[in-house]
């Protein structure tokens, strides 16, 4: 019987893999930047020849996930607070079968609960123009995303005198959601919760 690989094994492959890539001892070479020979030959095209080369690894590992029902879901745990939340997310480099969707739906009200409880006294904003700016939203616009979304998703930066605890709010594909690579059947909103005075930085 094949042996078939866990999350996290497959986490660690590709790991690996994006190391190779970036060192260069992975390039696909039929790439070229501007499919004229006249002008890539006057261009750098090993840095496309990298990215390339990762993702279409990348594409096999999500075919393999696929092919051998291999989910994509790692649990994350964060304390706010003194607060503490243990929650699904896909990895950023996984994808996520259906049955992986299924269980963020099911920890999205668990995950805006304790978000929810640990914002309070906070100001809102809601990340705009591919995260580039952030504009300052109401509770009750929050209410509203909230609504149309499928799935939640946290992430907390906090130093010494400085908290943000960003809430993604997503549809569809979570591998498509980030950047609207996938947008409009896959997509994100980002909500960031700061103390009063200050601004967004992630």
């Amino acid at each position: 019987m094949t042996k078939v690989y866990t999350t996290k094994e497959l986490i660690q492959i590709l790991a690996s893999e994006r190391q190779a890539c970036l060192k260069g001892e992975r390039l696909k070479l039929d790439v070229t930047v501007s499919g004229s020979p006249i002008l890539d030959q006057f261009i750098q095209a090993e840095g496309l020849q990298k990215f390339t080369a990762y993702q279409d690894f990348k594409a096999a590992i999500h075919q393999y996930q696929s092919e051998n029902n291999v989910s994509g879901i790692i649990w994350q745990e964060v304390t706010v607070k003194g607060k503490k939340l243990s929650y699904p997310e896909v990895d950023a480099q996984l994808a996520a079968l259906t049955s992986d969707i299924e269980i963020l739906k099911a920890a999205k009200n668990e995950i805006l609960e304790f978000w929810e409880e640990v914002i309070l006294g906070m100001d809102l904003y809601l990340s705009i123009n591919h995260g580039k700016l952030h504009q300052q939203i109401e509770i009750e616009d929050y209410f509203r995303i909230t609504k149309r979304s499928e799935w939640a998703g946290l992430l907390v930066y906090e130093k010494s005198k400085f908290l943000e605890i960003v809430l993604q709010l997503g549809w569809g594909k979570p591998e498509e959601a980030c950047y609207k690579r996938g947008f409009p059947a896959s997509g994100s909103e980002y909500i960031h919760a700061v103390n009063p005075g200050q601004q967004p930085i992630t």
